[in-house]
């Protein structure tokens, strides 16, 4: 039988539902990979441009996230269509009815991604009684004010050391999406004594080889302003090219690709972002000898967090959860790799699909 997708696959999409609810002006699409390992745990994004099949991309980036930090969770994404600035209770009643339209959709569980957050999870829950991601005062760990993702890509960092031969002592460190998980990752980065040189957001990019303050940058995004606004800092037309021993995208997807790879200066890629690189984009860092620690693998933080506050868990037991597991597959992907003479990519895919697989053989698929 013909595959109704060209990015269909053995393991997925086992649904994707196109919402239109047009009294409110809700557009929404969800995709739900693969749940052989459980209910699929995935963002909630939204965004005024994204399409089925990088929804799907985003989905499988899930399914092989959870499958490799080893979760009891398949992976889904959704993608909710609006300007994540609009205003507050335009906002709400959106989240809100994009809630109630997957409220039949058990088998997927929604967390905050870009232009969504804690609050929007708790209107979700309010709805539909499933969220992870919550805040505090629901009994969640809140991802961004604690930021799981960006210290999951400093656990990466270090257990990637002995493989790159990169200190992070004295690192230089440029990083793309001065976000959520960008601001955390420079931030817990800077305690390994890095040095923040570059960083970027949809506004701009600055530059400076001497280090810049992270907390001015902290000041200036809580303000609502852009990092291009820091006094005295010079601007630069692309961060891709500045010379680094750690680049970070944390941005949005597929922002290395073949056509800029090659600017690339830096020893080491954390990806904070999911999908942040085309395939192509992927191989050529292998060939450069650029040690690209695949989103999957790096960036699992947040997801491991809310799995842990899924189940009741704390603060302390997301981090301990985090370091264990992200460090562990970190080596476990470049080990293989090492010894299989191919990509981290391919190295960590051949570990978490091993996994998937096994969980599909144990279970009974009716159609």
């Amino acid at each position: 039988m013909e595959q109704p997708f060209t990015f269909a696959d053995d393991l997925g999409p086992e649904k994707i539902v196109y919402i239109y609810e047009p009294r409110v002006g809700l557009h929404a699409i969800v995709v739900i990979d693969n749940t052989a390992m459980g209910p699929a745990i995935g963002g909630t994004r939204m965004s005024k441009d994204v399409s089925a099949e990088e929804c799907f991309r985003l989905a499988r980036a899930m399914t092989f996230k959870n499958s490799a930090a080893g979760l009891p969770h398949g992976g889904a994404k959704s993608v909710i269509f609006g300007d994540p600035s609009m205003p507050a209770a335009e906002k709400e009643r959106l989240v809100r009815a994009f809630a109630a339209a997957i409220r039949h959709l058990t088998d997927y569980i929604p967390g905050p991604d870009m232009g969504t957050n804690e609050t929007a999870m708790a209107w979700i829950r309010d709805e539909i009684g499933r969220a992870v991601g919550l805040p505090r005062e629901l009994g969640g760990i809140p991802l961004d004010e604690i930021g799981a993702t960006g210290y999951g890509l400093v656990i990466a960092a270090e257990a990637a050391k002995d493989y790159s031969q990169l200190s992070l002592k004295g690192a230089k460190v440029a990083v793309q999406g001065f976000g959520a998980v960008g601001r955390h990752a420079a931030r817990f980065l800077a305690d390994k004594g890095a040095r923040l040189v570059a960083v970027s957001d949809s506004k701009g990019a600055i530059a400076d080889p001497a280090g810049l303050d992270i907390d001015k940058l902290d000041a200036l995004k809580a303000e609502g302003k852009s990092v291009v606004d820091l006094h005295g800092s010079k601007k630069i037309d692309d961060i891709i090219g500045v010379e680094c021993d750690i680049w970070i995208p944390a941005a949005r997807p597929d922002v290395l690709r073949e056509d800029n790879v090659d600017k690339l200066k830096a020893r080491l890629v954390l990806q904070g972002a999911n999908i942040p690189a085309t395939p192509g984009a992927e191989q050529r860092m292998h060939e450069r000898g650029i040690l690209s620690i695949p989103d999957f693998i790096a960036n699992a933080g947040g997801v491991i967090s809310a799995a842990v506050e899924y189940r009741g868990g704390t603060h302390r037991a997301a981090f301990d959860a985090i370091a264990e597991k992200i460090a562990a597959n970190t080596r476990a992907m470049l080990d293989l790799a090492k010894g299989r003479r191919m990509s981290p990519r391919e190295a960590a895919i051949k570990l978490a699909r091993a996994r998937i697989e096994r969980a599909m053989s144990l279970r009974r698929w009716q159609a």
